[in-house]
């Protein structure tokens, strides 16, 4: 057997092909989610871990169970998705789902 036996000629139909078996596989990798707590540390803890500019504090469980109670996590989550008060739209995560802002508030609130 030559040395190149195994070598592949890089045509369209290979890298073609290639594209296919890594995107396939992709889902498996979970390079591209982060969890709740990596969400949160990412994209919320700078303005709710310290209450910054007014921000509610995560882990102020009184102050968050008021507030999920007075306006509904929906009602928090569409204002997560538009912008609040002084957070920008998506409490810069602009990759976060519904699911996803759903899921950090109630984080932030049992935190």
């Amino acid at each position: 057997m030559s040395r190149n036996a195994f070598a592949m000629k890089p045509t369209s139909k290979n890298r073609i092909v290639l594209l296919a078996a890594f995107l396939a596989l992709l889902p498996t990798l979970n390079l591209a989610y982060a969890g709740t707590p990596e969400l949160y540390n990412q994209a919320c803890a700078t303005c709710h871990g310290a209450g910054v500019l007014g921000a509610p504090k995560a882990g102020d469980k009184a102050l968050w169970a008021a507030r999920i109670k007075a306006e509904g996590i929906p009602t928090m989550v569409k204002h997560v998705k538009e912008g609040y008060k002084n957070m920008p739209a998506r409490g810069l995560c602009n990759t976060c789902t519904d699911a996803d802002f759903t899921n950090l508030i109630q984080y932030m609130a049992t935190k």
